[in-house]
């Protein structure tokens, strides 16, 4: 096998460092490889080696496509907890600016199962809540197989691993369509490589250490 160098962990104070044939995202020093989905450069505030939503800004998405994947990313919702269920913390992972793994700042605040942080949204709960403190950084190591078409047809649909806080809370669990709220969807076709989008919910959550590494080479 090829050599990889691998990462260093991340602590509470600084974020780690990503495994030598990532590809960087997001590093804490700009945000040039994201911009606003509404047109133009990102919104967002950028401070001390994270990025934090500003609301009403919009959704942001990277500039860069792709499919299949390991993603790393951090984020933190506010320490000063206001709101309570969704309106508390909430924001939103959509791989390929598609398909939803919440974020949310689900200590202690219930909400609608298939809406609770590290959620497939609408679709599936997480196996366990594994969220730490509001305030505190916490982790998604998320693996990603996009669905493929033939025409009109699904061949193959959506899988997801999710490890929150270091514990499996999705172990390739198929997704039924696009994320959608209060209904579902079918799968419509679309090319197999996409933008990641980070979602705008009016909560200043604040993101760090975005990475990923395409997974190529994998019968899927």
């Amino acid at each position: 096998p090829r050599i990889v160098t691998p990462g260093t962990a991340s602590t509470a104070q600084a974020p780690g460092k990503a495994p030598s044939d990532a590809v960087v995202l997001f590093d804490g020093k700009d945000l040039s490889q994201w911009e606003s989905i509404k047109g133009g450069n990102a919104q967002w505030k950028l401070e001390n080696g994270y990025m934090e939503v500003v609301p009403k800004t919009g959704n942001i998405k990277t500039r860069k496509s792709f499919g299949d994947c390991q993603l790393h990313l951090e984020w933190a919702a506010p320490a000063k907890v206001e709101g309570e269920g969704q309106g508390r913390g909430n924001s939103g992972v959509f791989m390929m600016g598609i398909y939803e793994i919440e974020v949310l700042d689900g200590f202690s605040n219930p909400t609608y199962a298939d809406g609770i942080t590290a959620a497939i949204y609408g679709q599936c709960p997480p196996l366990v809540n594994a969220c730490r403190k509001p305030g505190e950084w916490q982790t998604y190591d998320i693996i990603w197989f996009g669905p493929r078409f033939d025409g009109n047809k699904v061949t193959r649909q959506a899988r997801v691993t999710v490890i929150h806080n270091g514990i499996v809370v999705h172990h390739d669990k198929e997704l039924i369509g696009p994320t959608a709220h209060k209904t579902v969807e079918a799968y419509k076709p679309h090319p197999e490589a996409g933008p990641l989008i980070l979602q705008d919910h009016n909560n200043p959550v604040r993101f760090r250490n975005i990475w990923y590494r395409p997974m190529t080479g994998y019968d899927q």
